[in-house]
């Protein structure tokens, strides 16, 4: 089981939250689909739900900010030493921070920020919430990817805030797609060219969540989402696993991969 308890280096996806308007049609939709244990956090955090999967924090729900009609979505946080320093890095790259940098009790500090393509993502600087424990387990955040119409503005944008570098794994021309990583280290997401593929859709970080069987995870899903939840695209195979997206019942979007079970290789994978 792997599991982590230490701040994750910075650039790193640390954490992954939902923001929704009801946040218990919220925890009975994912206790049951994914097995979490979601524990009620005390009543100065304004109504946020800490899931844990074996004892240890794997997610985040939470209300929607009061007064901001914003749809409900998973975000991605990326790690960082210095909060404040990284909302520089952003605004300077392009990006634009919606609010200041600002303590979260004595969990953490952080903000929320849209790069130059329009993806909204988190940045987390750790205190006492170091984020995500588990990971690559079932019932755990996998792999975070943005897609995105620009591709190579915001792989720019990217290198330039956190330092990532990148791994072309597409053709480069009917599949564009680059795994990233901070300078010298492992592999630790995937950015997508969705310039033919997004249509309405806007730029957007999707998380993904290993489960240990593909298929039951989206009939589970669709089960529990009986009152406006939806498989949007499954099961499919590909090289990455066997894998699915699911629209949640109020609406967010997130992925489900097996990836034991992986068909065929990436374009530019040799045999």
């Amino acid at each position: 089981m792997p599991t982590y308890d230490e701040p994750w280096p910075q650039g790193t996806p640390c954490w992954v939250d939902c923001q929704v308007d009801d946040t218990s049609k919220a925890r009975e939709f994912y206790s049951g689909l994914f097995g979490w244990d979601i524990q009620d956090s005390p009543p100065e955090a304004g109504g946020y739900l800490m899931a844990m999967k074996n004892g240890t924090p794997a997610a985040g729900i939470g209300p929607k900010p009061e007064g901001m009609p914003v749809p409900s979505a998973w975000t991605t946080y990326f790690a960082a030493d210095s909060a404040d320093d990284i909302a520089t890095k952003v605004t300077d790259a392009g990006g634009r921070t919606f609010m200041s940098p600002f303590d979260v009790l004595d969990a953490g500090r952080m903000f929320v920020a849209a790069d130059p393509t329009g993806a909204v993502f988190g940045v987390w600087q750790a205190k006492a919430h170091t984020g995500a424990g588990i990971f690559n387990e079932h019932g755990a955040y996998c792999w975070n990817e943005l897609h995105t119409r620009d591709y190579e503005r915001a792989k720019d944008f990217y290198t330039s805030v956190f330092g990532w570098t990148y791994t072309e794994i597409g053709d480069g021309e009917n599949f564009r797609y680059s795994t990233f990583a901070l300078p010298g280290g492992e592999v630790i997401g995937g950015i997508a060219d969705d310039t033919t593929m997004l249509g309405e859709k806007p730029p957007h970080w999707l998380t993904w969540f290993q489960v240990a069987d593909t298929d039951a995870a989206l009939v589970k899903a669709a089960e529990l989402g009986s009152t406006g939840g939806t498989v949007v695209t499954g099961p499919d195979d590909g090289p990455a696993g066997r894998m699915g997206i699911i629209q949640a019942p109020q609406g967010e979007v997130f992925g489900v991969i097996d990836p034991t079970r992986t068909v065929g290789q990436f374009p530019g994978q040799q045999d």
